[in-house]
């Protein structure tokens, strides 16, 4: 019997499922899990997860803190809720990510990303099985910095450049997310076409980010994400990790053919590649050069916010309705 795609795939790569859904992830064999603010709300919207979301607002009811921070904290403890869950379907590692709203700010990023990592500790995670994850800010890399050199492991998302890559590698960052489909969006909404695979901009950045680190020996491991077909995932076959959303795995597990390797290491190592500075300056002057990195990382974080603030005024309104429930 020919096998799937998936499979062929699994040995070229490490497979991450992209999603919050529990019961999604449970048959579809992945090492890792990665989650974000939008996918959290999928999640929490569930009826199957009602008891997730009714019991982070509990925990951050019996904590000792002012009443005015009781949805920051319920919105922590329910992404730790989910996180612990992962942990339990995955053998590997589950990205949790710090809230948006704090993408320009070193010390706050810190602050929750070792308050979630309190979290996952009380509840029976190490920290050695958890991702935090960051905007490929300055700010964020920056925190990304100081959390890898506290023993916390971080994945830095919303990559859109070379320079957000590099400047999270030499940051010593675990993992970075270089997102693929969001970059072929942008290209073909900005040349009013439809653009091929053999063409997408998307996988020739990630394929880009990827020989630069086998050249310069980063360790950073990369891992493509934001994938919009099958195609686009085989595209980058080779690469460290590729975080997939469970439609497109099953896709890909029910489609036989071979997946020849992309990405190889070997390649990149040998390449005529030039280093780029990544000090403040050059990181912010790079970015800005790069309209659809900067479009691109900003919009990812507006969304992510946007998202963030749906889920708060879901928790907002359960919590009302539980008190008010209370105090029949």
């Amino acid at each position: 019997m020919t096998e799937s795609r998936l499979d062929a795939l699994k040995r070229l790569s490490v497979i991450v499922a992209d999603s919050g859904d529990i019961d999604a992830i449970r048959s579809l064999g992945a090492q890792d899990c990665t989650t974000n603010p939008s996918l959290i709300l999928n999640a929490a919207r569930m009826p199957a997860y009602r008891r997730l979301v009714e019991q982070a607002i509990a925990a951050a009811k019996a904590e000792d803190a002012p009443a005015d921070g009781l949805v920051d904290r319920a919105l922590d403890h329910l992404a730790v809720a989910f996180g612990t869950e992962l942990t339990r379907l995955v053998p590997g590692y589950v990205s949790t990510e710090v809230d948006a709203r704090l993408s320009f700010d070193t010390e706050a990023t810190v602050a929750r990303a070792e308050r979630l990592i309190g979290l996952y500790a009380a509840a029976g995670v190490g920290k050695e099985r958890i991702l935090i994850k960051v905007a490929a800010t300055w700010e964020g890399i920056r925190a990304a910095e100081r959390l890898q050199a506290r023993g916390i492991s971080c994945n830095v998302t919303l990559v859109f450049s070379l320079v957000q890559a590099v400047a999270a590698a030499k940051a010593g960052a675990f993992l970075i997310s270089p997102f693929v489909g969001r970059i072929l969006d942008w290209h073909q909404t900005f040349e009013g076409r439809k653009i091929p695979i053999e063409e997408d901009p998307g996988v020739a950045s990630v394929t880009r980010i990827y020989d630069y680190f086998k050249h310069f020996g980063h360790r950073t491991v990369v891992m493509g994400a934001s994938f919009r077909s099958a195609d686009e995932v085989v595209a980058l076959a080779g690469c460290d990790r590729l975080t997939v959303a469970p439609a497109l795995l099953e896709e890909l597990a029910a489609t036989p053919g071979p997946v020849p390797c992309r990405l190889d290491p070997a390649a990149g190592e040998a390449a005529d590649i030039a280093p780029i500075a990544v000090d403040e300056a050059s990181f912010r002057w790079a970015l800005n050069q790069d309209r659809m990195a900067t479009e691109k990382l900003s919009d990812g974080i507006r969304s992510f916010h946007a998202d963030t603030e749906v889920l708060r005024r879901h928790i907002r309104a359960m919590a009302e309705s539980d008190g008010a429930e209370a105090a029949q």
